[in-house]
């Protein structure tokens, strides 16, 4: 993630291990950072019983919340008296709002170590909210990515249940499939994104026993350039099941082969919304969301959506926050103290697509400043 100190350099690959180097917009810049790799599974997070490897949204809360607990009270108790933040991107929209009330509850339970909780932060946050997923229509059509006319047939076909699958309705199956022929070569996470050349690509048997496709490494006439985005996630992966990198890491042989984003772990999803959890947070902690404006993925309306049925008066109305002179996006701020932000141009995970913008957002949010 482009929030870490350090990143990968994005040049054409030769097929070497990938090089990184310092990044210039690092929230480590203005913020201790500690990152988590939960539920168990993904990263290089690892169980030591068979029980525990087998998690929900609720316990998987709670087994951070006790990692964070040990490692503030027996690791580094030096960082106790620190306002402490939750943060985090994406599905972490789940997992950031259960994860603070967790924290929260362990606050007003009097459980040790004290924790200084001031407020969580989300980026282009899944929330769970009914038909999310269904807000993609409206915004591909505020893109301009579907003519006006689909759309009209859309809303009047689909009455907004765009996802409901009913196949007597045949003018919805029509309106859909025209929908999803025109966003064919559309990159959800980004819209204005090109879609990558399939890499060259080899099925091997890891050392840990699970089968993966990989980049091949080992012949370099099979790679070529990286161009976009797509493949420089890819980089990551390369790097991470490096043995060496592995070795000066200390991961734990157990922990298996590092993959971006792994869609295979004993995790049950328990909470079916997260409304609920923000409006408890609402009443004693800051928030910060945000949304890159080109995400399809999660779209910013999705997000205005959930904020508004939360029901708090507006503050700060809809205005542009500027970074260097230039339009960085728009804001609003509500009574609960809630900030929302859209990040012109930025996509899903907004930090990879305005590393500058962003940093000045969070600079600003955290001392309090307005956007």
């Amino acid at each position: 993630m482009i929030h870490r100190p350090m990143m990968f350099d994005y040049r054409e690959y030769n097929g070497s291990l990938p090089t990184l180097s310092s990044n210039p917009y690092a929230y480590t810049k203005v913020a201790n950072s500690i990152f988590i790799d939960f539920p168990v599974g993904t990263g290089f997070s690892c169980a030591t019983t068979v029980k525990t490897n087998h998690s929900n949204n609720l316990q998987a809360d709670d087994h951070a919340y006790q990692f964070l607990r040990k490692w503030l009270l027996v690791e580094h108790p030096e960082y106790l008296n620190y306002p402490f933040y939750v943060g985090g991107d994406s599905y972490s929209g789940v997992t950031v709002p259960i994860v603070t009330q967790v924290i929260s509850d362990g606050i007003d339970a009097g459980i040790k170590p004290y924790i200084d909780l001031k407020g969580y932060i989300l980026g282009n946050p899944v929330t769970l909210i009914p038909d999310e997923d269904n807000y993609r229509i409206p915004f591909a059509h505020g893109m301009g990515l579907i003519s006006d006319e689909l759309y009209q047939s859309l809303v009047a076909n689909c009455g907004g249940e765009y996802n409901h699958i009913d196949p007597s309705n045949v003018l919805r199956s029509r309106d859909m499939r025209t929908f999803n022929w025109l966003r064919k070569g559309i990159v959800e996470s980004h819209i204005l994104e090109p879609i990558c050349d399939p890499v060259s690509v080899i099925t091997r048997q890891s050392s840990y026993g699970s089968r993966r496709s990989l980049v091949d490494i080992n012949n370099p006439a099979t790679l070529h350039g990286v161009k976009c985005r797509g493949e420089w996630f890819k980089l990551s992966e390369i790097w991470a099941n490096d043995d060496d990198v592995r070795e000066a890491l200390h991961f734990r042989k157990v922990s298996g082969v590092w993959e971006q984003c792994r869609s295979n772990l004993p995790f049950t999803l328990n909470v079916n919304n997260t409304i609920s959890y923000h409006a408890y947070l609402s009443t004693n902690l800051r928030s910060l969301i945000y949304s890159g404006d080109h995400d399809m993925k999660t779209p910013f309306i999705s997000t205005q959506v959930w904020i508004k049925s939360l029901n708090y008066s507006i503050v700060d109305d809809w205005r542009p926050w500027i970074v260097n002179g230039h339009v960085a996006g728009y804001t609003r701020s509500y009574s609960n103290r809630m900030t929302f932000a859209t990040l012109k141009g930025a996509g899903h995970t907004a930090p990879n697509w305005a590393p500058e913008e962003c940093l000045a957002m969070l600079k600003r949010w955290l001392s309090n400043e307005a956007l």
